[in-house]
């Protein structure tokens, strides 16, 4: 039987190895550091800084990058064990160096990248020495159909003039370069041939970050970009032109389903929460843990976490084998991001109104989730996508077999 869902002995001590380093570093880091908004900029600095050079002693640095690069080498079905664990804490990815949104660009720049452009904007960032983001979605047309952009780019000699209107750029703030999804065909063959990605320097004159827009969980790093007459070099085009729609949907399979996997990380200490709790908390003559009211709910928390992690694994498999990953990697991203907004309410449920306080990280948890059923394609774009695939399976193959994972079974 191929089938098997054990790791080999080096990678289950790899994965203890990096629960250790969690529990006894970073979480150690953030207690240091405390309130964000309060802190001294340079403590925080310090302390993060600190718990990067104690990842790279520890051989934990850069774990989806191939050895040549600094990294660690391991594939998409390996980082789902790091990233469940790193993601226990909210500084664990960074820390690790293999957080959203420059772990896609890596992997994007690794792939469409010239020799020249994998030195320049590539190799800082495997370093950790500069951060990077990535401008497509905009806010006069819907973030998920990309072949509505309507940032523009034309060619001038030996550059390329881009104006248009970005926002929900995360990272801009703190990046030495954006990945620039801008239109540069009137009249494609296909939508998906109209738009073309650029490597953009910054700070650079003509794009301006006029501010981070405030979310349901704060001013957290989203910013709002107006371009107006940038300059790119021609040699800064990432993948050839007309090729931003394909480049993006290469970024995004994968990028999806490393959120998946950080999601599932948080979706456990929900879980693990909501059980201690009911072991902890007495009423009305019994702990809420005898209950059959709660025990439904750590049921059902319980069973749709399995599921995630199922779903996770067997994406992340076909991805490391080169298999169509496209279905699967949108059912776990719908359903990853759904479970986890049911899991954290249930836990915050369970806690009563300590649970809906801060006194917890469970509210600012939920805040987050919320935004899991929005970023890298609403959950109406995934469910459309998904009937779309089962429908045409059965009319190909008069079976829905192929659209629900292709399994043996």
């Amino acid at each position: 039987m191929a089938i098997d869902f054990t790791f080999p002995p080096e990678l289950e001590a790899l994965r203890l190895r990096v629960r250790d380093f969690i529990e006894k570093v970073v979480k150690l880091g953030e207690s240091r550091i405390g309130d964000r908004d309060e802190v001294d900029r340079g403590k925080y600095l310090q302390v993060l800084f600190e718990m990067r050079e104690q990842a790279r002693a520890a051989g934990l640095w850069l774990p989806h990058m191939p050895e040549e690069w600094g990294g660690m080498g391991l594939t998409h079905t390996e980082m789902a064990m790091v990233q469940a664990e790193a993601a226990k804490s909210y500084y664990g990815p960074w820390v690790l160096n293999c957080q959203a949104p420059d772990e896609g660009n890596m992997h994007t720049l690794l792939h469409w990248g010239t020799e020249e452009q994998k030195e320049k904007y590539l190799r800082p960032l495997c370093e950790g020495r500069v951060m990077s983001c990535f401008a497509m979605t905009e806010p006069e047309v819907a973030g998920s159909d990309p072949t509505l952009i309507r940032t523009r780019a034309y060619q001038d000699g030996d550059e390329w003039v881009i104006d248009g209107h970005k926002w929900f750029i995360s990272s801009a703030r703190r990046a030495s370069f954006a990945i620039l999804i801008a239109r540069t065909e009137d009249d494609p063959d296909r939508p998906q041939a109209a738009n073309t990605a650029f490597l953009v320097d910054l700070p650079s004159e003509g794009w301006d970050d006029v501010r981070e827009i405030e979310t349901m969980h704060g001013s957290t790093g989203h910013s709002e970009i107006v371009i107006e007459d940038l300059r790119v070099p021609a040699a800064n085009m990432l993948g050839g032109r007309g090729q931003g729609h394909r480049l993006g949907q290469y970024r995004l399979g994968p990028a999806r389903l490393a959120h998946c996997m950080r999601w599932i990380a948080q979706a456990e200490v929900a879980l693990d929460m909501m059980v201690a709790r009911s072991l902890d908390r007495f009423s009305h003559g019994s702990l809420l843990a005898e209950k059959q009211g709660v025990q439904w709910m750590i049921a059902d928390s319980a069973l749709e976490l399995y599921q995630a992690k199922l779903m996770v694994l067997h994406a992340a498999y076909k991805i490391d084998h080169r298999l169509d990953f496209v279905s699967e990697v949108s059912m776990a991203k719908h359903f990853v991001a759904n479970a986890l907004n049911r899991i954290v309410d249930r836990s915050i449920q369970v806690h009563g109104a300590l649970g809906y306080s801060t006194d917890t990280p469970l509210a600012g948890m939920f805040q987050h989730a919320r935004w899991a059923r929005i970023a890298d394609g609403a959950d109406e774009i995934h469910q459309m996508r998904i009937a779309q695939r089962t429908i045409a399976a059965y009319r190909d193959h008069g079976t829905t077999k192929v659209a629900t994972g292709d399994l043996p079974v």
